[in-house]
């Protein structure tokens, strides 16, 4: 007799020595969603014995994992602020520090017009509208795929967003905020395995200083009279940069906001 917590157990073990960040925490994601239960419900149902078909399941999912394949994808969804977010190969998985960008829209005036640039799954743009229905969002991205995944979420929760297949700005209508989270990896960076093996490199890699979208996007906003915020997700080391392109376009009024981790991570132009 095998135990759900010796599965789980045995799984952390075998996730930890492939080099998992997290592998207790995966382990029980992955049992909790073969059993289709939660989290709380499988730690009271630890000392149970494991099914012969359910361990079966868990091992695939195992096997997945253990080749660093993320959580996300192979679960399919992803927690965000209050939502949940199908995910697939398609999109980038929405990252914690991403919801500072929503908190920067939660602070718009009512009725505002915002454009979510790079949408990928929806993330920020249905944060935004679950949060603040009075918001007029548009999600635009340029991957056709993404835009099929963001689409589906936002069927499937019920928000309406209007969604646009658009090289950033260029096919995006009247707005008074731009909000992104755009690739701004370097080209010659290094990523874990999980990055770099699964979620897709053009919503990753911004060019050789991982601020070549950036800078398009700044300069489209900085000739679009109507705009007056933009909100950019930025990397560890580019927020003074980004403050220099925004000042540059017109968006003088600047604000850096930090993560959990300290880091300056989203900057705030205003005009």
């Amino acid at each position: 007799m095998t135990t759900l917590r010796e599965e789980m157990a045995g799984a952390a073990r075998s996730l930890a020595e492939a080099g998992c960040q997290t592998p207790r925490l995966d382990a029980e994601l992955l049992l909790a969603h073969v059993l289709g239960i939660d989290r709380a419900q499988l730690v009271m149902r630890a000392a149970e014995e494991a099914a012969a078909d359910d361990r079966t399941r868990y091992l695939a999912l195992l096997t997945r994992r253990v080749r660093r394949e993320p959580v996300a994808y192979i679960l399919g969804r992803r927690e965000f602020r209050h939502i949940t977010l199908a995910v697939d190969p398609r999109v980038l998985i929405p990252r914690p520090e991403t919801e500072l960008l929503v908190e920067v829209g939660l602070t718009l005036v009512a009725g505002a017009r915002v454009c979510d640039v790079g949408t990928g799954s929806g993330a920020v743009a249905l944060a935004l509208k679950h949060e603040r229905p009075d918001l007029q969002l548009t999600g635009a991205d340029v991957s056709a795929g993404a835009l099929s995944v963001a689409r589906m979420n936002g069927q499937r929760l019920g928000l309406q967003v209007e969604w646009v297949h658009s090289d950033l700005l260029e096919d995006v209508g009247g707005c008074e905020a731009v909000f992104a989270n755009l690739p701004y990896v370097a080209d010659q960076e290094l990523l874990p395995p999980e990055v770099a093996g699964y979620e897709p490199r053009e919503a990753l890699l911004g060019g050789p200083d991982g601020l070549e979208l950036i800078r398009r996007l700044v300069t489209q906003a900085g000739h679009r009279p109507g705009v007056s915020l933009v909100a950019l997700e930025v990397g560890d080391t580019q927020a003074a940069a980004t403050e220099e392109l925004l000042c540059g376009a017109g968006f003088a009024a600047v604000e850096r906001r930090r993560d959990l981790a300290g880091i300056e991570r989203v900057v705030v132009g205003r005009r």
